[in-house]
């Protein structure tokens, strides 16, 4: 089967060949439509065999600029073609995805790959509480091998690459290819620059002196023999300035720093090398020139690392338009008890210095909203925000999470390499949320790059400059932790610059209505109810202020939505069976024989009411804000407790 794009037609276009199996194929179709305006893409099924076949027709008709694939055909194609090949790469967070999906299947999953298994799987299924059997194969026999002793052992999910998806349809199992749409949009866009490189290749001597004269870098063009054969304007001003003849000179006795012969040798390209030259830095790119296939001269191109530099910034702050932004601020908290106003005043002076902070709570207090609220109300607003949980990876994931990989930095490495988050921060927060929970080698690397200020990527070989700020987070208590040496002490006195404590909602009560009115309406909302959620909740007020919420903010907006979902069934606020709720809410309804009040609402225990009393200086009014009640109800449970209203006001009328 093949097919075209709509713009076969168009001239100028890339010229792509999608060669694939059926599934991946099918898969990808919706990415080949997006790009049908970037490029002439044809679409072709090619299997293991055939495939190297159809691609050397295809160079042979000269219809192609660069071939996009996967998996074995990738190999193939790489290793037998002399033609630019994208592989679209499976990469950790594209298998996870399909691991996940999987689980909801079945808890027993088998995974099918070409190549080489990947080690950190062990540590996923362990996350994901799933048995996983991974192999790999190196040929389509192999493949029907490894899916068959898979299936013999009741294996009814496989996850893997096209040749094992269609194999487990065709036994009548479930296949989930391992592959996400961003990959093959990834794999597509390599095609393009490969593309676009090997054109510019082909006609570069054709249209030498013109485009090098369209340049505003400095470029210069060498022969077999590092003559200088082509040279636009800025690179003449640095090589001698305007009037001096530089045709056939040769680069290297010219300038050494700037030869070209290594490049001439190798055939090999070079990007992105930093280089002194002139008293400025710059950002050297060597390509060798080809034609037919055989190296004829090679080009230097000198990019103005100022101008890199102010471009990084924006595609850093594209990026974290795209990806990581603070979208609340210090208005999201809601409530005015004393405690959570004096945690925003805190976190608001915080926010107007550059120093970290290690903001303690228990799960649940809005931890991240206060980092939010931090950031985006400090002089980093509008750069990226990024959060990372600590205890949601394994240590091998959670380590080039944070810090990126080189290319082939371990088995299954993204082509190219990756960038850490402590990079996708840069200039901006980066949130460290559960840092309690870091294994203890992380929490060395993480020192370090507190102090130095730089990141070094696995796999690299030199560090790189980064200006971040770090809010960490935890509900662990840190001090017992270094006494049990499971956190380092010197860490945590780098991060424990400003301290925010965020207090557990028991400690506010008075927050509670103010939290769980809007959090019931928007519920309400959402599902096109029209009943009024204040006079609905109203008589349940009294038990959601009773309750302790070891769960706190995130357990009462869980309840709300159980509270909203209830709701739905009744149109009228006097028609609501609030009873009938503690089927749904049975935490809300626990523990309250024989503290029940005369109007059926749940008494708090007397001790929470003595404890207000005091923190308020014997004060009702104080008393009944801490709370959340209205001064007659703390009143009426004064009397009904059996309490001695000791109080220095009088009883509301």
């Amino acid at each position: 089967m093949a097919a075209s794009a709509s713009t076969f037609g168009s001239a100028g276009l890339p010229r792509l060949c999608f060669l694939s199996y059926r599934q991946i194929r099918e898969f990808a179709m919706p990415v080949v439509a997006e790009y049908a305006g970037r490029a002439q893409i044809e679409v072709v099924d090619g299997t293991f065999g055939g495939a190297l076949a159809i691609a050397q027709d295809r160079l042979e008709r000269g219809s192609v600029d660069a071939f996009v694939s996967a998996g074995s055909n990738a190999s193939i194609l790489r290793a037998g073609l002399q033609a630019p090949v994208a592989t679209i790469q499976l990469g950790g967070f594209d298998l996870l995805q399909a691991l996940i999906q999987a689980r909801r299947i079945a808890g027993r999953v088998g995974v099918v790959m070409y190549g080489q298994t990947i080690p950190e799987l062990e540590a996923v299924k362990d996350l994901l509480n799933i048995e996983i059997s991974q192999h790999a194969y190196q040929t389509p026999d192999d493949a029907r091998q490894r899916f068959e002793a898979l299936r013999r052992a009741g294996f009814e999910v496989i996850v893997g690459s096209s040749l094992v998806v269609e194999l487990a349809e065709q036994a009548g199992l479930t296949g989930l290819l391992a592959y996400s749409l961003a990959s093959i949009r990834k794999g597509f866009d390599d095609a393009l620059e490969l593309a676009r490189v090997a054109r510019l290749e082909a006609g570069r001597y054709e249209q030498l002196h013109s485009v090098l004269h369209n340049l505003q870098e400095a470029v210069v063009a060498v022969d077999q023999q590092d003559r200088i054969i082509a040279v636009n304007p800025p690179m003449q001003q640095l090589l001698g300035g305007p009037g001096v003849r530089l045709q056939g000179q040769a680069l290297d006795a010219l300038e050494p720093a700037l030869s070209l012969r290594a490049t001439l040798q190798s055939g090999l390209q070079e990007r992105a090398v930093a280089q002194r030259f002139a008293q400025r830095d710059w950002v050297a790119h060597r390509t060798p020139i080809r034609e037919h296939g055989e190296i004829v001269g090679a080009a230097l191109t000198l990019y103005d690392a100022g101008a890199i530099q102010a471009a990084d910034t924006s595609l850093r702050m594209l990026q974290r338009r795209q990806q990581h932004a603070a979208r609340h601020g210090f208005g999201s908290l809601v409530g005015t008890s004393p405690a959570l106003q004096r945690a925003i005043a805190s976190a608001r002076r915080f926010a107007r210095t550059d120093l970290g902070v290690l903001i303690t709570g228990e799960s649940g207090v809005g931890k991240e909203l206060f980092a939010q609220g931090i950031h985006n109300d400090s002089r980093r607003a509008g750069r990226p925000f990024v959060a990372v949980n600590c205890a949601s990876f394994p240590e091998s994931l959670l380590e080039s999470e944070l810090f990126g990989y080189e290319e082939g930095a371990f088995t299954g490495s993204r082509r190219g390499g990756k960038r850490g988050l402590f990079e996708a921060a840069h200039t901006g927060t980066l949130f460290l949320d559960e840092i309690g929970d870091m294994p203890l080698p992380l929490q060395t690397r993480l020192l370090r790059v507190l102090q130095e200020r730089e990141v070094m990527r696995l796999g690299a070989t030199a560090p790189v400059p980064i200006d971040v700020r770090v809010i960490a987070a935890t509900h662990q208590p840190l001090a017992e932790l270094i006494a049990q040496q499971r956190f380092r002490q010197d860490l945590y006195y780098r991060i424990n610059t400003l301290r925010l404590a965020i207090a557990p909602l028991r400690e506010r009560r008075e927050d509670i209505a103010a939290l769980a009115g809007p959090l019931v309406a928007r519920c309400l909302a959402r599902q096109g109810a029209q009943i009024d959620a204040e006079r609905a909740l109203a008589p349940l007020l009294p038990r959601l202020v009773a309750y302790d919420w070891p769960g706190n903010v995130r357990e009462l907006e869980n309840i709300a939505e159980r509270i909203a979902v209830f709701l739905l069934q009744y149109d009228r606020p006097e028609a609501v069976d609030h009873a009938a709720l503690a089927h749904d809410c049975p935490e809300l309804f626990a523990g309250t024989a024989g503290r029940i009040a005369a109007d059926g609402s749940p008494l708090p225990q007397p001790e929470r009411i003595r404890q207000a009393l005091r923190e308020a200086g014997g004060q009702r009014a104080g008393a009944a804000r801490r709370l959340g009640v209205s001064r007659s109800t703390l009143w009426r449970w004064l009397r009904e407790l059996n309490l001695d209203p000791d109080a220095q006001d009088a009883p509301p009328p």
